[in-house]
Formats: structure tokens, sequence, C-alpha cells
């Protein structure tokens, strides 16, 4: 909608005179200037959602979407892991939300889980896909009001939000101690304070057998000679964790985690799966090591046994497929009545990244975000996006002051990755 005042409408409208020229001349170039940061749409109350598109990369597993109204404001969104083969389901629920406000996000976030109650609105893909939507209508939300999305949610608590660097060794390469301890040392060199490791190997020789979710002796030592390396090549005040991906059976789990107390690790993550609460409250009753879970836990609803029976010392909802950025609130604050920290799992775009950093900053309960190496290593995921500013400086994102979330879908680079057998944005 094109604004109808000008400054020179709007100074040969002013009464000057009786003030002094020069006077009412800095008055009004203040006050010209406010008037051009509004939003000159038309009233919020008009909104309305007229169509949802998507695109994928990574063979399904990262949707983007975007949501589009009346006033041609445009919301993105972003969902990862639980998305391959969604593309009707995003139709679905666009469907089912058009002519909507989308400033309406809680109600239309209800309305749609609600309406899908038969169709597997619990968890997995139909609540991965509803995150990409609702995450959408938050971008959209704040640009329709001229605000940041952590206002939007209630103000923030920090204006930079700490993470820590996924390595990504992957099981593939089997990597040695002296791999962790280089990789400790990159991260740190490039300014972070907080590294993490995976320590479930597919490949490796000594264990018994794909399917024995018992770590042999072997397996165990070569886990606490990778870790012990990457302490040691790091000191005692960065920050080190590793992640087993739930491949372990609960006395394995509890094996490595008294094995690897000495080196004083921010957290293990998920050696056993997550689903069963009544498992890891006996994991973390039997060490001194943090054990922190979720990332493939779905809405408030599945971290509530966790927390009432104290069975993690830390969660990490999945904020691009665990319900949005409202729900990532709600599972922070009902953490937070147990002194539960929030350190949310991150493997998406800069756009995800950005979209947690605004949950992360309104909440007091969080603590470290995850950070990918692929951001710094694969081309890919800077011509995605659009976005001001540098990524990540010194260990921190930069909180994004623009309305919205402040990074957005660049469609030419999302276009040359695009998987190829889906509609394109359309």
């Amino acid at each position: 909608m094109n604004s109808n005042y000008s400054r020179r409408s709007f100074l040969n409208k002013g009464a000057a005179g009786a003030l002094g020229l020069t006077l009412f001349t800095n008055f009004a170039n203040d006050l010209f200037a406010a008037v051009q940061k509004q939003n000159l749409f038309s009233a919020p109350s008009d909104l309305k959602i007229t169509d949802v598109k998507c695109a994928y990369i990574r063979s399904g597993h990262s949707l983007f979407v975007k949501v589009y109204t009346n006033q041609d404001i445009v919301g993105h969104g972003e969902a990862v892991d639980a998305t391959p083969g969604t593309y009707y389901l995003v139709r679905m629920m666009g469907d089912r939300i058009k002519d909507e406000n989308p400033l309406n996000i809680h109600r239309i976030f209800e309305d749609v889980r609600r309406r899908g109650f038969f169709e597997g609105a619990q968890s997995g893909m139909y609540i991965a896909v509803l995150t990409a939507i609702e995450t959408a209508l938050w971008d959209l939300a704040g640009k329709a009001l001229n605000l940041p999305v952590y206002q939007l949610l209630g103000g923030k608590h920090r204006d930079k939000i700490r993470v820590y660097m996924d390595t990504a060794l992957y099981q593939s390469q089997l990597p040695g101690p002296e791999d962790f301890a280089n990789s400790a040392k990159e991260a740190v060199d490039m300014g972070m304070t907080a590294v993490k490791f995976d320590l479930d190997q597919y490949n490796d020789p000594k264990k018994y057998d794909h399917y024995n979710w018992t770590a042999s002796p072997g397996e165990m030592q070569r886990m606490y000679d990778q870790m012990a390396a990457a302490r040691e090549a790091v000191g005692t005040e960065i920050d080190i964790c590793a992640d087993m991906h739930g491949r372990y059976d609960l006395t394995t789990g509890k094996r490595v985690a008294k094995m690897l107390e000495p080196l004083n690790l921010m957290w293990l993550e998920e050696p056993i799966p997550a689903e069963n609460s009544d498992a890891y409250y006996h994991l973390s009753q039997s060490t001194s090591t943090p054990i922190c879970a979720g990332e493939n836990i779905y809405l408030a609803h599945g971290f509530r046994p966790l927390l009432e029976k104290g069975s993690v010392d830390i969660i990490m909802p999945d904020l691009q497929k665990a319900g949005g950025l409202g729900e990532a609130q709600r599972i922070a604050n009902l953490a937070n009545l147990y002194y539960v920290p929030f350190a949310p799992h991150m493997v998406a775009s800069y756009l995800g990244a950005m979209a947690s950093s605004h949950v992360c900053a309104s909440v007091p309960n969080f603590m470290i975000l995850e950070w990918q190496i692929y951001f710094h290593k694969n081309p890919m995921f800077k011509e995605i996006v659009h976005y001001e500013g540098e990524m990540v400086v010194d260990g921190f994102i930069p909180l994004s002051e623009k309305p919205g979330i402040g990074v957005e879908i660049n469609e030419e680079g999302l276009a040359k990755y695009a998987d190829k057998e889906v509609p394109f944005f359309a």
C-alpha cells in the first residue's frame, strides 16, 4: 500500500510561522521520520491469509513454507526431519487456514491441531508441518505490527544467544581422538565457547553387531579416549558435550555417563531413546553427568513426564518440529517450573536458527542453542536465506531487531538446491 505522506506536503501543511521556521522544520523532520517508520498497510484486523506454499531441500528433510496475505505481507517458516513426503499435508493445512486473520496465531494453531486429532496431530509429521506454518505466522505478525518476534513473545531477557558448535564428525568417518581434539580446537578458534561431539559410531569394528544396543569394552574405551582428547585440547573453561543419538541401552548409558564424569561434560545427550521417562529417571539418578534429551519429543505434552519425574537435567526440544515458537515458549516455561534449563536442538537453516533465537531470548531458563559447522563449510546455507550482518559472532547469534524473524527465504538461492520432484512454492 503506497503512503500518501511526502516531506514536501508535510512541511507545507505545517503552521511553522509562529514557532520559527527552523524549530518547526527540525520538529517536522523528526515527526516525518517517525511516521515513515510506522506500518502503512491497512488495519491489522483486515489481514487475511490467501495461500500457503512450500519447498523442500535435503531430500525432503528441510521444509520451507510461505504464508501469503491480502496485503502482500508474507511470513516465512521452516521445519526439519519429520517432513519428507508432506507436500499435501502442507496444502491441506493451508486450505484450512485460508481467509483466517494470521495475527490469531494461537487460535489458528489450536484449530489446526484439534482438527487433526485423528490425523496424527499428537506428534511426527503433522506437528512438524504445523510448526513451519506457525513459525511463519509469527514472522508475518511481526512484519504487520513492525515488531521483532521476541517482542510479540513478551520481550527479551538477552540481546545475543549463546551457541555450541556441533562438529559433525560423522560415524562413517571413524574419527579418532586426534580428530576430536582438532575439531574442538577449530571450534574454539572460531570463537565458540562450547563444542559437541557424536559418540555413536555405526561402523565401529568393535561393536558386537548392528542390532545389539550394548556397547563393547572396545567401544567404551574409544568413547572415553575421544572425549578426553577433546577436553585436553581446549582446557577446562570450554564446555564440551556428547551425543549418543538414542542408540544404546540403559546399562550402556549408565556406564558411559559414569565413565565420563571426570571430564565434566556440559551434558550427555540421549544415550537411550527418549520415549521412556522412567528409564531416563534411573539413568539420571546414577550419575553426576548432566543428562539431556528431547529433540524427538513433540508439544509440551511430551515433555511433561520427563519434567514431572525429574528424568532429565536439561531439555532440548527441536523448535523446528516440536510445535512452533509459541509451543516452544510453553515448553520452556514448563521446564522453568522445575528449574530445568532449556537448550534447543537446531539442525535447520539460519531462518530456523534465528526463529529459535527469538524464543531463547524470551525465556529466563535458556542455556544454549545448537549451531552447526555446516553454516561455515557449506555455501548453500548462506545462499538460501536473506539476512543482514554476521550469522554468529564470538559464539553468539546477534538477535535480530528487524520486524518478524529477521531472516527470509531467498527463493532464487533455494531453487538451486530444491528437491525437483516436489512443486517449488506452487
